[in-house]
C-alpha cells in the first residue's frame, strides 16, 4: 500500500491524480475530511481516505498499517520540522519500508540554503530521515512553475509580470512533472538514498518568463521589476503571514546573490518523464493568464 499526506496540497492532489488516472489505489492523509472532500479528492477512483494529524503519533497507526511507501509531504510552516519527524517517528514504528520526502533544492548556482528558513527546516527533516534508520528518498524540485499563476490578476488586468528578480535567472519545474517523477517512485520503489534534484529545462530572466506569457496569451506582457520591500507589502496586502513574507524575503535576498541558475533534467531522465517547457506550461495556463479562468 502507498500512502500520501499533504494531499490537499498542490503537489499531493497532483500525485493523487497520476493514481487516479493510472487506476491504481492510493491511500491519503488529511487533516480535514472536509477540505478533502471540497479539493475533490474523495471523489478520484481508489482513494483511501484517512484523517489524522502528521504531528499527533497516536493518531497514525491506522492510516499507515501495512503501508509500504509514503510520500511526506507537508506545509511550509514553522513547525514542519516537528511535523514531519514525528511522522517519520510513526513511520519507523510500524516498520514502513520506504519514506520518500518532498524537499527541495534552489536553481540558483551557490545558493546557500542555510540563508532560508525553510530550506534550512528541509535540510534539518532529510538528515533526521537518513538517520532514522528508515530508508529514504528525497525528491527537490526547485520553484515550481505554478507560482507565476498568483501574478495572474496583474498579468490580466495591467499586461505587467511584478517581481523582485531583475537580472537573475530561475529554472522553474512544472508540478506536474514532480507528480509523474512521485507516482512512478512510489509505484516501482528503488532510488533508496538518492536525492532527486528537479529543475525546468531553461534557465530564464524575468524578461523572458514574461515573453513566453505573452506568447501564450497573444498579447505584450512586460516585466517590471520591483523591490523585495515593495512584493513583501503587496504580499502582506493580500493575507500573507507576516513569518512567511519574513521567509520569502530570506529566500529573495539570496536569489538576488545567485544571477545565474543551473539546469538539471538527469531526475526527469532517470524516470523517463520529458520536461515540461514553460512555454508549454503557459499555453497550458492561457486562461489564467488572459484572466478568464481562476
Amino acid at each position: 500500500m502507498i500512502l500520501i499526506t499533504g494531499a490537499t496540497g498542490l503537489n499531493g492532489r497532483l500525485t493523487i491524480g497520476e493514481f487516479a488516472r493510472e487506476g491504481r489505489p492510493v491511500r491519503v492523509l488529511v487533516r480535514s475530511l472536509s477540505k478533502a472532500s471540497q479539493a475533490g479528492i474523495d471523489r478520484l477512483p481508489g482513494v483511501e481516505l484517512f484523517e489524522g494529524d502528521m504531528s499527533k503519533a497516536e493518531g497514525l497507526r491506522a492510516a499507515l498499517d501495512e503501508v509500504e511507501r509514503v510520500l511526506m509531504i507537508s506545509s511550509a510552516s514553522p513547525d514542519m520540522v516537528e511535523t514531519q519527524c514525528c511522522f517519520i517517528d510513526a513511520c519507523k514504528r510500524v516498520g514502513v519500508r520506504h519514506v520518500v520526502k518532498f524537499s527541495g533544492a534552489e536553481s540558483g548556482i551557490g545558493f546557500d540554503p542555510a540563508k532560508f528558513r525553510f530550506m534550512r527546516m528541509h535540510e534539518e527533516i532529510e538528515d533526521y530521515l537518513e538517520n532514522s534508520g528508515v530508508p529514504w528518498t528525497h525528491i527537490r524540485p526547485s520553484q515550481f512553475m505554478q507560482v507565476y499563476l498568483r501574478e495572474a490578476p496583474d498579468i490580466a488586468t495591467r499586461g505587467v509580470l511584478r517581481l523582485p528578480f531583475a537580472g537573475i535567472q530561475l529554472s522553474p519545474v512544472d508540478a506536474a512533472d514532480i507528480a509523474a517523477v512521485s507516482y512512478r517512485l512510489l509505484r516501482d520503489g528503488g532510488h533508496i538514498g538518492e536525492r532527486l534534484d528537479m529543475t525546468g529545462p531553461e534557465a530564464l530572466t524575468m524578461d523572458e518568463v514574461a515573453a513566453r506569457i505573452s506568447a501564450a496569451i497573444g498579447r505584450k506582457v512586460a516585466y517590471v521589476a520591483v523591490t523585495p520591500e515593495e512584493r513583501r507589502l503587496s504580499l502582506l496586502a493580500h493575507g500573507v503571514p507576516p513569518g512567511f513574507a519574513d521567509a520569502l524575503d530570506e529566500q529573495t535576498a539570496e536569489r538576488l546573490k545567485r544571477p545565474e541558475a543551473r539546469v538539471y533534467l538527469g531526475t526527469h531522465e532517470a524516470f523517463g518523464v520529458r520536461a515540461t517547457t514553460f512555454a508549454e506550461f503557459a499555453e497550458r495556463h492561457r486562461n489564467v493568464f488572459r484572466g478568464d479562468s481562476a
